[in-house]
């Protein structure tokens, strides 16, 4: 089977051919661009499977380049992820915001970015999320209809918050959420949610969920995302 088209945007010559290599090595078509504006028309011209895209560019940075892909009715739907400099926490946030898929921090591993492509293809192909599916992961099994959660077939008491949390990391697992993206998802009439209060309530979750609660992992900076077995 023919593996997807790639484009890799990043204005170091180096960098971009090493992952050129690399993904090429796996099979992975790939093209690549040294500026946003020639990424942008390179993605509404190949419309690319995924786009590998640095934030600090000369010019017009990632993030604009993030932001337009996203506006865009013809490109919204490609996957992106992100490469970022150490310490570059609130860049990360800000792509995960816009809709970025994942990110990678320089210097990475070329085996890491291969495997993170991997993981997000393998994510967009899946068939698209049923709200009210139940989920099983292990021994932790989630009912969205019955609002119910049992561990190893017995029931846990969560609050309705909680379980809203809980159910938006399970049904995307390996997907990176901001605080601000989980307050949106939780937001309910009984409960005022904020980008502080989501930690205290993972931790209740957590403690709650007893082992399974290690399937929620912190990213740390950025929030949280639930474990791609």
């Amino acid at each position: 089977m023919a593996k997807e088209h790639i484009l890799v945007v990043d204005d170091e010559a180096d960098i971009r051919e090493l992952v050129e290599y690399n993904l090429a090595k796996e099979g992975y078509k790939v093209a690549c661009a040294a500026t946003g504006e020639e990424a942008l028309k390179k993605a509404r011209a190949g419309a690319p499977g995924l786009i590998i895209l640095d934030l600090m560019l000369p010019g017009m940075d990632g993030l604009e380049v993030c932001r337009t892909l996203k506006g865009d009715t013809k490109t919204r739907g490609i996957p992106i992820v992100m490469l970022t400099a150490k310490g570059e926490e609130s860049d990360i946030v800000a792509g995960l915001e816009l809709g970025a898929a994942d990110y990678v921090t320089k210097p990475f591993s070329p085996r890491v970015l291969v495997a993170r492509v991997r993981a997000v293809l393998r994510r967009g192909a899946a068939k698209p999320v049923d709200e009210s599916a139940a989920i099983t992961v292990g021994g932790l099994a989630i009912h969205p209809g019955r609002h119910e959660v049992l561990v190893k077939g017995k029931a846990v008491d969560l609050t309705a918050t909680e379980f809203r949390i809980l159910h938006f990391l399970a049904r995307r697992p390996g997907w990176v959420f901001t605080r601000y993206q989980i307050v949106d998802a939780a937001r309910g009439e009984d409960a005022a949610v904020t980008d502080r209060s989501v930690d205290v309530h993972i931790v209740s979750l957590r403690r709650k969920l007893g082992p399974s609660g290690s399937k929620i992992e912190t990213v740390r900076g950025v929030g949280y995302r639930f474990k791609d077995e």
